[in-house]
């Protein structure tokens, strides 16, 4: 029989076991990960499953099934530094708990085969590249960038790796894990408000937003700012800044959401012009053509404001995804899941990426489930949510498995 009471408490243990008075210190390819991921593994052992790693660092449990077809059912362990307590190990025992119940339910030989994993550092908080295991399984992960990342103490990601006994040039080879599957479900606290806002505790998630990110360089002249009159600067600052209010009104026209998220000065210094500025910019939309155009309006807005400068711009692309959209069939099943459990459902895109976007663009069928953030708040050890509502989502996602179950089956 579920019981997400259980889930709750093995939540609290491994928050008292892997946490500090900062929050979450589970960061992936440490010793406090390998200590979360054995613990992980003990609450797994009285069930009659197979576990192992792959070649990329990601665990398995597979409890067999009359069909080798499989559902899998995924989350992760690590976190950010100083994170909060629910993100990604909510997914991993939430499933650790669907495992019980299928278990006792098939007395332990479900129509079809059921997979939990633990992807292998979905955060990216050490060597600032996400989705590690699940790009690796996918094929999708960049061999050749990946063996350039350093962490900020200098140490390569191939010798992190190495340490942990995973061999970055074989990663790849952990694509063989997703031949047999036919369905991927997975299941996240929102990490933003709008559940919050609506007053509903679950949501089924329509995909995940494209990202384009950008570096915007203006340059101008650096002079004195004693001496230079206002009307003959080259200020690229003052281009630069024109930007801030620009992004609002175009997200505003075309959907999606835009951030300037950085912004830096040469030479920097009190008493002269600016001469170079260089911002970043992050956009993301659920919609191909969308995200296309918002940044065709920012790329000729920022030509317009550098001519008003007599400046110059130029653009330097820092990282690219399409959006992914979710499996319709599953999203169907997802939201009958909810309307069961609590009455009633919302549909929303996913502004962070999730591990089942690399899942989904391995062309397995794919959806996720939102439960409800207390103050819309993630990565931080504040983050939180109710217990009636992680129950609630355990419950509904229990619900979602066995649809998902019986349509592969």
């Amino acid at each position: 029989m579920l019981n997400p009471k259980r889930t709750v408490a093995e939540l609290k243990e491994l928050r008292a076991l892997t946490a500090d008075e900062n929050g979450a210190q589970r960061v992936a390819f440490t010793e406090t990960w390998s200590r979360a991921r054995g613990w992980f593994r003990e609450k797994l052992q009285a069930l009659p499953i197979e576990i192992h790693s792959d070649s990329a660092g990601n665990v398995w449990a597979t409890l067999s099934g009359k069909s080798e077809r499989s559902l899998l059912i995924g989350g992760h362990i690590d976190s950010v530094p100083n994170g909060g307590w629910l993100d990604g190990c909510l997914n991993l025992l939430a499933g650790v708990e669907i495992l019980r119940r299928i278990n006792e339910q098939y007395d332990g030989k479900p129509p079809v085969t059921v997979r939990l994993v633990d992807w292998a550092d979905e955060e990216g908080a050490r060597f600032g590249k996400s989705l590690f295991g699940s790009s690796a399984c996918s094929g999708n992960l960049d061999l050749e960038e990946a063996r350039t990342l350093i962490d900020k103490d200098g140490i390569r990601l191939p010798d992190a790796l190495k340490k942990v006994g995973i061999d970055l040039e074989q990663a790849k080879e952990s694509g063989d894990e997703l031949k047999n599957a036919a369905a991927y479900i997975e299941l996240h606290i929102e990490q933003g408000p709008v559940l919050l806002d609506l007053g509903l505790p679950l949501g089924a998630v329509l995909g995940t937003f494209g990202v384009e990110r950008h570096a915007i360089t203006f340059r101008g002249q650096a002079a004195h700012s004693g001496s230079t009159p206002m009307n003959v600067r080259k200020d690229a600052f003052l281009a630069a800044a024109k930007m801030s209010p620009e992004i609002y009104r175009i997200a505003a026209t075309h959907g999606g959401v835009c951030t300037i998220g950085s912004c830096t000065t040469k030479p920097g210094i009190v008493t002269s012009v600016v001469e170079e500025c260089r911002i970043t910019l992050d956009q993301r939309h659920l919609d191909a053509a969308g995200l296309s155009k918002l940044l065709a309006d920012a790329k000729q807005t920022s030509q317009k404001f550098a001519q008003e400068g007599k400046v110059g711009v130029d653009w330097e692309r820092i990282w690219q995804i399409e959006p992914v959209l979710f499996d319709p069939h599953l999203i169907d099943l997802c939201s009958q899941a909810i309307e069961e459990t609590c009455g009633k459902t919302y549909r929303l895109p996913s502004g962070p990426l999730h591990d089942a976007a690399e899942v989904a663009r391995a062309g397995i069928p794919t959806v996720m489930m939102f439960v409800q953030s207390l103050h819309g708040i993630s990565h931080n050890k504040i983050e939180d949510t109710k217990e009636e509502h992680l129950e609630l989502c355990v419950t509904a996602f229990d619900k979602l498995a066995e649809k998902a179950l019986q349509s592969i089956a």
